[in-house]
């Protein structure tokens, strides 16, 4: 399974991006697909999850009201459209799935599948 990511850029805060990411391979058990973020010397960072198979969402506490995550399950494609952004949402932000639902989607360590990353830079 691969996951490719595609949106990242510059921009300044206030603005907005729309993060993409398509999965290839074996995806007809793909559950979970979402996003984790790093920033420099930070450590990985829970973003949101969409579980594919009834559309349920969970953010992390900053970005809820701010960023969207939705999905389009004919195409495998995941989405992440990020309003509002601010210097602190600056980071490489990476896809994620897996096989099976978790009991804590929030840990980076629940997810088999990461993709390369994709850079996300906010300037004040």
């Amino acid at each position: 399974v691969q996951l490719a990511e595609f949106g990242g850029g510059a921009v300044q805060a206030g603005g907005s991006l729309i993060l993409s990411c398509e999965a290839s391979g074996w995806t007809q058990k793909m559950y979970p697909m979402g996003w984790f973020r790093q920033a420099p010397g930070k450590p990985y960072e829970f973003v949101s999850v969409i579980i594919r198979e009834d559309g349920t969402t969970y953010y992390e506490d900053s970005v809820k009201g701010r960023f969207t995550i939705s999905s389009d399950n004919a195409k495998n494609t995941v989405f992440l459209q990020m309003n509002s952004l601010r210097p602190d949402d600056t980071a490489v932000y990476f896809c994620v799935a897996d096989w099976v639902n978790s009991d804590n989607y929030y840990r980076w360590q629940s997810y088999k599948f990461w993709g390369r990353g994709t850079q996300v830079t906010v300037s004040s």
